[in-house]
């Protein structure tokens, strides 16, 4: 069939009784000379047997690869066809269409092997190795390129924050595999299950790219943990990996310690703020019931403690970027005893109950005793006095008494004081000498205080001051009042009556 550009292309059909090796229509370059058709016409009843033919291959993308093509007593033109479509005959395969193939052997043996270098995903095809001339080709092979998956990528690494007590979710992409990737989650050296697996085709029709995402608890995550996403196919047997840091942010972790504990009253202790943080601490606040210590700013607090450390503690408040954590201690301070309820004096009237109470704080414990001035007897070991329907000398001074061993004592006295009808002594008999003024005196004991107090002889009666020879004195003391009646003697003047 001449074209019109005087160029003759050759259609041959031949017999379907031949030999099915040669059963097929081959219309191919129409630029070849006529005596190549003439060659052909040579050959065609020529014996020509394919000791080496194309088989099924696979290869990793970027891998060299050798397709064989061996024809015994051929000495004509070779074809390669990918898919259908020509590649060039013999070598004639170089320059731009395609620089990585090329057909190596010896020729005169007739070897024509295809060599592909640096395979890429666009060699995945099907293959045939054509004798022209003698009108046969091979059986055609399948060349799968297999292309491993880009270096996995997990969402957020190389570290993934997250607050104490959240659960993690990690995301791995492995894309652009041949076949896809399979992803698996490796966690000091044991794999995680339950991950959600998920492939995506690409537009090229061949390549995939797989996402997995991990869930985890938080009661299974610490922190510091490396977490492995490796991702495998045929390409890459032994995977590629990813690897990510878990590092679990929270509120500073605190412990105050005190030492030495215990301590005497006056003596130095220091405050150790020792707190664990992440993200890290950022600032310390110390306090004492409240109020701020403004001269202490780090983690350490030095003073010297009284009794108040004992009943008021100290707090050291932490602060990261999260927020505070505060924490606080009293002291263990030893110190005597200081009065927490002073007890009163009381003035009941005769029968009834009277009731002391007095309350001490000490460290160590203390121990009360309750005991009436000038007598050795202990009358109460508790906070509370009581006595019953007092009477008249039940009056007196009381006295509340603490004793912190080894440490101090201290005590607080009050009064009772019994109302009731005055009482007064004196002494029966009492005496003067001879040119001295003469004294009698009683004693008056009475609650409330006597509102009169009279002395009287024959038809005279003498509060106080002076009538005549005689004079009146009235004193008061703690125990009561004492009254002296002075008299001036004269011996010419005494009388039966005096």
């Amino acid at each position: 069939e001449r074209k019109k550009n005087n160029s003759v292309c050759l259609t041959l059909q031949f017999n379907e009784k031949a030999s099915s090796d040669k059963l097929y229509l081959m219309i191919y370059n129409c630029d070849l000379p006529c005596s190549f058709f003439l060659s052909l016409l040579s050959v065609l009843g020529s014996s020509v047997v394919f000791i080496q033919q194309p088989h099924d291959l696979v290869v990793v993308a970027g891998q060299p690869v050798t397709l064989p093509c061996s024809i015994t007593g051929y000495h004509g033109m070779v074809l390669w066809v990918k898919d259908g479509l020509a590649l060039g005959v013999n070598r004639d395969m170089s320059g731009k269409s395609y620089p990585r193939y090329d057909v190596i052997g010896d020729h005169s043996k007739g070897e024509y092997h295809l060599l592909i270098q640096r395979t890429e995903l666009t060699d995945d095809g099907s293959f045939e190795c054509q004798a022209i001339q003698a009108a046969t080709r091979s059986r055609p092979a399948r060349l799968t390129v297999l292309v491993p998956p880009d270096d996995p990528v997990i969402i957020g690494a190389p570290v993934v924050s997250l607050r104490a007590g959240d659960s993690l979710n990690l995301t791995c992409h492995a894309d652009n595999a041949k076949p896809a990737a399979s992803i698996i989650w490796i966690r000091n050296g044991e794999v995680l299950n339950g991950a959600a697996y998920t492939k995506t085709l690409l537009r090229d029709g061949r390549r995939e790219s797989t996402v997995s995402t991990l869930h985890i608890s938080a009661s299974n995550i610490e922190s510091g943990q490396q977490i492995t996403c490796r991702a495998s196919n045929k390409a890459a047997p032994n995977g590629k990996e990813a690897t990510v840091t878990i590092d679990i942010q929270h509120f500073p972790l605190v412990n105050l310690s005190v030492e030495p504990q215990p301590v005497l009253e006056g003596n130095l202790v220091k405050f150790n703020c020792a707190a664990k943080a992440n993200p890290p601490v950022t600032h310390y606040r110390w306090a004492k019931r409240g109020n701020m210590i403004t001269d202490a700013t780090g983690d350490t607090y030095e003073v010297l403690v009284d009794h108040s450390f004992f009943t008021e503690p100290v707090s050291c408040e932490v602060t990261n970027a999260l927020g505070s954590t505060n924490i606080s201690r009293n002291v263990d301070v030893y110190f005597g005893p200081r009065l927490a309820a002073e007890p009163h004096s009381l003035q009941v009237d005769r029968g009834s109950d009277a009731v002391f109470s007095c309350a001490w704080i000490g460290n160590p414990s203390l121990t009360i005793v309750w005991m009436k001035r000038g007598h050795g007897v202990v009358l109460s070991n508790e906070n509370t006095l009581t006595l019953k329907g007092v009477r008249q000398e039940d009056a007196g001074k009381y006295v509340c008494r603490a004793v912190v061993p080894r440490v101090g004592v201290g005590e607080k006295e009050v009064t009772l004081t019994v109302n009731g009808p005055p009482t007064i002594s004196s002494t029966q008999t009492q005496q003067a000498l001879y040119g001295e003024k003469g004294q009698i005196k009683c004693f008056i004991r009475s609650t409330p205080p006597p509102d009169r107090i009279a002395w009287s002889w024959k038809e005279t009666v003498l509060e106080s001051g002076t009538s005549g020879r005689y004079t009146v004195e009235t004193v008061s003391t703690e125990d009561g009042v004492i009254s002296t009646l002075t008299m001036t003697l004269q011996l010419s003047k005494l009388s039966r009556k005096d």
